[in-house]
């Protein structure tokens, strides 16, 4: 393992919300905001993993509380946003427009998008359905919704880097339906039977727990035994896999990746990162000419893994003194 820098990066220190709220979708969702940092500081939107991640106060720290107005907010299901866990109204054409909704109703014109893994996802699909107000987009364990991808997670791929964690995740799976774990598990994810339900959802979040960062950590895996983060984490992201993020097609993001030639754009990658391999960084990269791609060459998915804090941070910052206010 590398040993850290002298002048490597850290999170900021944790700060508080400064306003909170529900955004009423208008289809049966409301989603919960917050708000913190700088009130009249350079806008940004953190858009979270999963999908189903929701979020938590430790995502506020990747911004500089005096130049930033970070916002958060919990995607439809998860989190503190209601009806829990609900599959009802919730695809990425969804999404897409809650972003824009709340753009809109808290009075903002530009912001930087800011998102990793799954939320690296809905940033491209965001931007490129509405780049005349993102500022800039900071993407970290690129996912482009392909049928590759999710494959490489729960067919044949990074079953071979944690074979352990593997048969743990495909144990209670009979070994005629283990053909199609993403069907196999949503059968199980939207049972009528909570236990089932329940079981599936700690199964499957423990085994994305597992493979998240380049070192296992225990704590990591007994966070996703929490009842209630796993029922929401694992239903919605089975439902959204299962349907392959409701896109058109494997490669649309790569497909419409021209509307984005006027973002500026960093993409921050883990080497050795197991769930989102660094080939969809690499070709995303090739496909966008003017992005910086960060590959860092000691690390895995998680944002919170030292070398990818380092240039997270400092993706941030860049931003902030391109966006200088005040």
């Amino acid at each position: 393992m590398d040993m850290p820098r002298s002048d490597q990066r850290s999170l900021y220190p944790p700060i508080a919300c400064y306003d909170t709220g529900f955004l009423d979708t208008g289809d049966g969702h409301r989603l919960y905001y917050e708000e913190s940092g700088h009130p009249n500081g350079l806008p940004v939107v953190f858009l979270h993993g999963g999908p189903g991640g929701g979020t938590s106060p430790v995502q506020r720290r990747f911004f500089d509380p005096k130049r930033y107005r970070i916002i958060l907010f919990d995607q439809r299901g998860c989190g503190k946003s209601e009806p829990f866990a609900s599959l009802e109204a919730n695809t990425s054409h969804h999404l897409i427009k809650d972003i824009e909704h709340l753009r809109q109703s808290l009075g903002i014109d530009r912001w930087l998008v800011f998102g990793g893994s799954w939320g690296s996802t809905l940033g491209l699909l965001y931007a490129q359905k509405h780049p005349e107000h993102v500022i800039g987009l900071v993407l970290r364990g690129i996912f482009l919704m392909r049928e590759s991808e999710i494959d490489w997670f729960y067919r044949c791929g990074t079953n071979a880097i944690f074979p352990e964690a593997w048969q743990a995740f495909i144990a209670d799976i009979p070994p005629e339906e283990r053909g199609d774990l993403i069907e196999a598990y949503y059968r199980r994810l939207t049972s009528d039977d909570e236990h089932i339900q329940l079981k599936a959802a700690k199964a499957w979040s423990r085994w994305e727990s597992s493979c998240v960062t380049l070192v296992p950590e225990e704590q990591q895996i007994r966070a996703a035994d929490n009842s209630r983060f796993a029922l929401a984490f694992a239903r919605i992201e089975c439902h959204f896999f299962k349907h392959l993020g409701f896109l058109d097609q494997s490669e649309a993001i790569l497909a419409n990746v021209h509307h984005l030639a006027a973002i500026p754009t960093i993409l921050v990658q883990g080497r050795y990162d197991a769930i989102c391999p660094p080939v969809s960084a690499f070709e995303l990269k090739q496909a966008m000419p003017h992005a910086d791609l960060r590959l860092v060459p000691v690390a895995g998915h998680s944002a919170f893994e030292p070398q990818i804090v380092h240039e997270l941070v400092n993706a941030t910052d860049h931003f902030a003194r391109l966006n200088r206010r005040g």
